[in-house]
């Protein structure tokens, strides 16, 4: 049963569909649902809630985006089972994800930049290449180890000022900030050595091997919105794989 205390509040400034993401989490949170128990349809949630139907089909997307819910065709949604690795899809919240994993996730550093875009990301972006957008930077870590370094540019189409802070997960920050959802990302992996300033922020030696992941991230529209290079301290971090079989 929905619990009488999940309610949305029609005079917060918060936007319909946050309120209801977050009332969604709020019931992950209990036993019923947390060990599997398939979540009320998307009608009985908007009855019972007083929004539409889109406004919590949007709410259930997003958590389906970030590895929280699982749909099936034919069955429902219900919590996706918690897995002992990291997978890959830890792009869409990696804080989330390790507190997930009872690891609470510590900030190095953090620096937002406007800044010229260099021609290769500027052509992962389609944006032209003497263009300028900001830029994020962060080393992040537990245990008092850094374990990766983030960079991401965002396209200038976000209409970002400066002022944006980041202590929350990235996408939902972007979401509250410019209206943008993100929907899928292009991942390309390789190993490197750590370069001078590579290896000051990360605590190792010049030369170590590093994993670098580059990922682009796409909104809903399918238009670029992030360019991101992250390098993982890999003796600290291990980034796992599933592959799936579709169809017959």
């Amino acid at each position: 049963m929905i619990s009488e205390s999940l309610r949305i509040d029609v005079h917060s400034p918060v936007p319909l569909h946050a309120q209801v993401e977050q009332l969604l989490r709020d019931l992950l949170r209990q036993p019923e649902y947390r060990d599997g128990g398939l979540l009320p349809d998307e009608v009985s949630l908007s009855n019972r809630l007083g929004v539409s139907r889109g406004t919590v089909r949007t709410a259930i997307g997003q958590l389906v985006f970030e590895g929280l819910l699982e749909r099936k065709a034919g069955i429902g949604t219900r919590a996706k089972p918690l897995k002992a690795e990291s997978g890959i899809g830890a792009w869409r919240s990696f804080s989330r994800e390790m507190a997930r994993k009872g690891i609470t996730v510590e900030n190095f550093l953090q620096e937002y930049q406007f800044v010229p875009v260099p021609a290769p990301i500027a052509a992962a972006l389609q944006i032209q290449k003497d263009a300028s957008a900001w830029r994020l930077d962060r080393v992040r870590g537990w245990d008092g180890q850094p374990v990766l370094r983030t960079r991401s540019w965002f396209h200038p189409r976000l209409g970002l000022n400066g002022k944006e802070t980041f202590s929350q997960p990235l996408y939902e920050v972007l979401r509250r900030e410019t209206g943008m959802v993100v929907s899928h990302a292009r991942e390309e992996f390789k190993a490197v050595a750590a370069d001078a300033a590579m290896a000051k922020h990360l605590a190792v030696k010049k030369g170590e091997p590093l994993l670098l992941r580059c990922h682009i991230v796409y909104d809903t529209g399918g238009r670029p919105v992030e360019f991101a290079e992250v390098h993982y301290v890999s003796a600290r971090f291990t980034l796992s794989i599933e592959m799936r079989r579709e169809g017959k």
